[in-house]
């Protein structure tokens, strides 16, 4: 909960870069930067009794990173990635990706696969700050926020009238990213184009696998630990502001991506007859009219679709080469109209309603349905005795299938000099998925079948979350330390059921595309259930300190337990880590058009826990730096930048099997290079 950032912006006296007059100088961190997500209305970050992370542009870029994932595993220890071939699984606080909101300004991000995240249809090039919320927001929010809420907030600069942007980086295994955006401003008009093109190629760190059935014989193996891709992403955004009163913005963003695996082949195996293919589409439309500084009246729309399936690259006996089967295709539209009011002088009140309409149809999982919400919801924080704050607030949602609900918030926030204390009580709320409900689903996987069930007597899961955080800071130290509890009743998880012969044969009658040979092969099958509850514990330690001038050093440490409990029995929640730490030392100097900053980061975690016969993967240690090049060149920044990733060359080698399984993906070291160009007018 604490409000820290590890990129380096710990305090209030920390330089950086800067453009002045054409000339590179220094500049102050801004400790106490505007933020939105954890109150749902824009104040300072100290003010705030329901505090946020804050990752600014300027920290992402300093530390060498072009990735959503790579921004957030460097910086915070409490999410963690796992990507493969069908996204990316994001856990954050021991809960994985359907409990955690994802938000482009304060607006639902749509698009998951086989409930992994889709995470190249976020701009990195347009990104002016990433806010997370740890912990339940459903007062605010709605469904799924229990794990917590990442809100991306995107730029749109005003103080140029033409600003084009180049910014490439290079480094091994053909990973690559190249951004060029191009913004214009005049007159209170702004037009904002963007082009992105990342892509990287599939990688093994073993090319051994273990016979089926043996964990002793090997044989060769194409299967990559990281599957390849390449990703573009082009973005538009428009707005009008034609008074200090008025501000109109609309736009849209279109994504495209393929992966890029072996193909199979007769002679060694590992590979596939087909590629993945993602496109998503997403548009909105908004507006905010301030009748004073402190009310005003904003609404917004988005639309979002999101679709995926296979195209076959490699003959069979079913498809052609250049056929495309439709997986699943997500529809979601979303209308918002909120009000922030100062009812009284030292108070602000949020009343606001919404209305959402989600769509899926997934051929795979025989499913074509759809769901709409409304809610209404208000919040009012009020501070009183000069030192205290206090925030109340509730959602009342009706779901089209589950009825009725209402999540309650309370914060409490005290305030003395150098020292803040919070406490918070969220609850949380999460309406089961179209596919957790209805999914039909069978396919065979590398000649393994598949089955999965959807379940319509499904219960909405519900969580209770507890906080407390207490903080001091002064210009030289900042030390945070916060305690949670979070407690997920009725839980929904896929669990594995054992088939007897005589479910076999009515699985045979609900698939009759499996044949026999395929039959002979399934030993259980897939169905959504609702587990007992959940529950994380967890404690987070954050330690900022400026050493001297330009030099800052940041540790964040996260420790969690999380556990899931089913027909009595409490196990290990799936991919949970119970210690991880990052730390960020970064040091910043100018002389007159030319500025230096290096930045040395790394990330040390242990075991990531997983259930049943499969081994625990072992906890590793990442190294990396970066320097970057700072040359005013009158209209002109030249930023060229130079680094090593994982400069100790930790990798897995483990040979893969069906009990192994993998937390630290990365190849090996790598050089990375990096050039940003910058022409203002």
């Amino acid at each position: 909960m604490a409000a820290l950032s590890c990129g380096g912006a710990a305090f209030a006296q920390v330089h950086r870069m800067e453009r002045v007059d054409s000339t590179v100088t220094e500049r102050i961190y801004n400790l106490n930067p505007v933020v939105v997500t954890g109150s749902g209305h824009h104040q300072r970050l100290k003010s705030t009794a329901t505090p946020v992370r804050v990752l600014s542009a300027q920290e992402i870029h300093e530390q060498g990173i072009s990735t959503f994932d790579g921004a957030l595993t460097r910086m915070m220890p409490q999410v963690s990635m796992a990507p493969n071939s069908m996204g990316t699984f994001l856990r954050l606080n021991g809960l994985g990706n359907k409990y955690i909101l994802i938000l482009i300004n304060g607006q639902k991000l749509t698009g998951d696969i086989s409930n992994n995240v889709d995470l190249n249809r976020i701009n990195m090039s347009r990104v002016k700050r990433i806010e997370v919320l740890d912990g339940a927001a459903s007062s605010l929010y709605g469904s799924d926020a229990i794990a917590g809420v990442i809100n991306i907030i995107t730029d749109q600069p005003t103080q140029n009238l033409v600003s084009v942007e180049s910014n490439t980086r290079v480094s091994g295994k053909g990973q690559l990213t190249e951004a060029v955006t191009l913004d214009i401003f005049t007159h209170g008009f702004g037009s904002y184009t963007s082009f992105t093109h990342d892509r990287a190629d599939s990688y093994q760190n073993n090319h051994l696998e273990y016979v089926k059935g043996s964990d002793t014989e090997t044989q060769p193996t194409i299967a990559p630990l990281y599957t390849g891709y390449r990703s573009n992403l082009v973005g538009q955004k428009f707005t009008y502001s034609p008074n200090d009163k008025l501000a109109l913005n609309s736009g849209f963003e279109y994504s495209y991506k393929m992966t890029d695996r072996p193909d199979t082949r007769a002679d060694i195996t590992g590979g596939t007859d087909y590629e993945m293919r993602y496109k998503g589409i997403r548009w909105n439309a908004g507006g905010i009219y301030k009748f004073t500084q402190k009310n005003s009246l904003q609404a917004t729309f988005t639309a979002d679709r999101f679709r995926y399936g296979k195209e076959y690259d490699v003959e069979n006996k079913t498809y052609q080469v250049g056929d495309y089967i439709l997986s699943k295709s997500q529809h979601a539209y979303e209308a918002d109209i909120k009000s922030i009011l100062g009812l009284v002088r030292t108070g602000t009140t949020i009343f606001g309603a919404n209305w959402r309409r989600d769509e899926l149809e997934a051929s795979s999982g025989n499913i074509d349905k759809g769901v709409y919400t409304i809610a209404l919801y208000g919040q009012h924080e009020q501070k009183f005795l000069h030192c205290m704050t206090a925030t109340i607030g509730a959602r009342y949602t009706h779901h089209q299938t589950f009825g009725d609900h209402f999540t309650p918030k309370a914060t409490l926030m005290y305030s003395q000099q150098a020292f803040n204390l919070r406490a918070t009580y969220s609850a949380g709320f999460r309406a089961p998925g179209l596919d957790e409900l209805y999914y039909h689903y069978y396919a065979v996987n590398r000649g393994k079948p598949q089955i999965s069930f959807g379940n319509q007597n499904l219960k909405p899961e519900k969580s209770n979350y507890f906080a407390l955080n207490a903080e001091y800071h002064t210009d030289m130290l900042l030390v945070s330390v916060t305690g949670y509890f979070n407690r997920i009743n009725d839980m929904v998880v896929k669990e594995n059921i054992d088939i007897e012969q005589t479910s076999l044969a009515v699985l045979q009658g609900e698939f009759p595309e499996m044949t026999t040979d395929e039959a002979t092969k399934l030993e259980r099958y897939a169905l959504y259930q609702n587990s007992d509850k959940g529950d994380v514990k967890g404690v987070q330690v954050n330690v900022s300190a400026n050493l001297f001038r330009g030099f800052n050093l940041c540790a964040n440490w996260a420790y969690t337990y999380a556990r899931t409990q089913s027909d009595g029995k409490w196990s290990v929640l799936e991919r949970s880590i119970r210690n991880t730490a990052t730390i960020a030392a970064n040091y910043h100097h100018a002389w007159h058009k030319y500025a230096l900053n290096i930045n040395l980061n790394g990330r040390l975690q242990s075991s990531t826990y997983y259930t049943g016969s499969y081994e625990d993967a072992p906890g590793y240690g990442l190294w990396n730096l970066n320097t970057t090049h700072t040359f005013d060149c009158s209209q002109f920044l030249l930023e060229p930048s130079l680094g090593i990733d994982n400069i100790f060359d930790k990798t897995d080698h483990r040979i893969d099997s069906s009990i192994r399984k993998v937390a630290l993906y990365h190849p090996g070291r790598m050089l990375t290079v990096g050039l940003k160009v910058k022409f203002k007018q």
